[in-house]
């Protein structure tokens, strides 16, 4: 089962999910370990006097992005530990 963790370790680091915010203005794109890779921004969103609404969009994005993620690698985890529970600390 440990090798299992492992192997779904590193497909969950070499795996993406993106979230999204303002309409696809703000996209954010993660690993499936939640490492945050990018961060693009319409240029559209993009006015010196919005920034408050801007920085709500980038925050939002991410944390969804970081939800996507989080459902990703319970699902990879599912797959390896047949749906068992696992002690905190030897899950991801």
């Amino acid at each position: 089962m440990q090798g299992k963790m492992a192997e779904a370790q590193e497909q969950l680091a070499s795996s993406t999910v993106e979230g999204s915010a303002g309409g696809g203005k703000v996209k954010v794109v993660c690993s499936g370990a939640g490492q945050i890779q990018s961060v693009s921004i319409d240029p559209e969103v993009v006015n010196a006097e919005e920034v408050e609404m801007l920085e709500d969009l980038v925050l939002s994005g991410v944390k969804q992005a970081q939800e996507e993620a989080a459902k990703l690698a319970e699902e990879q985890m599912q797959g390896v530990t047949g749906g068992m529970e696992l002690p905190p600390g030897l899950g991801l």
